[in-house]
């Protein structure tokens, strides 16, 4: 059985245990990737794990709690939130400061789904955005290639073309992005 994601909160308030295990296999291998990315081990995924399912367990069983994002953001930010307190005990984070900046879970949760489909409306805008100026752009942004290069490359007669192209592009993306984001 496979509850959609209501469906599944509403079980885990009634403590069933497949949605328990439900939730234990759709999840874990995103916390997985996250701590091992990040300095960890995978004993240390299923700690963090175990301590985010619990977290929320414990959230869902309060009458006025309600979640307010996806079950998976969810989990992504109690774990980061968690990952980053064993690495600052660990010593393996410097900067300590900005983990005393991590913000609650459920804010976290919702910064985190509101860039995903942000992040989601800038790859659909960008693949509308048609060549040269995708190119473009992911030159001078993502592979951080000089304007004398991209200008090169494109046979621009100069970086001022260039740059005014690059504007031109970028508006462009502007444009798509936020009718994509309505």
């Amino acid at each position: 059985m496979h509850f959609l994601e209501d469906a599944l909160i509403s079980e885990l308030r009634k403590r069933n245990e497949a949605a328990l295990k439900q939730l234990y296999r759709d999840n874990y291998a995103m916390v997985l990737r996250l701590i091992i990315n990040n300095n960890g081990t995978e004993q240390e995924a299923k700690d963090v794990y175990q301590e985010a399912i619990i977290h929320l367990y414990e959230k869902l069983s309060q009458a006025e709690f309600e979640l307010s994002c996806k079950i998976k953001t969810y989990i992504y930010a109690v774990c980061r939130k968690l990952w980053l307190q064993k690495l600052s005990l660990k010593n393996k984070f410097v900067r300590i400061e900005e983990m005393e900046r991590v913000p609650e879970a459920d804010t976290a949760a919702n910064e985190i789904e509101i860039k995903e489909k942000n992040f989601s409306a800038m790859g659909d805008s960008l693949g509308k955005l048609g060549e040269p100026c995708k190119t473009i752009l992911e030159d001078y942004y993502l592979r951080s290639l000089t304007m004398e290069e991209i200008t090169q490359k494109f046979g621009y007669t100069n970086t001022d073309n260039t740059k005014n192209q690059k504007y031109k592009c970028l508006q462009r993306l502007k444009k798509l992005f936020f009718e994509a984001s309505k």
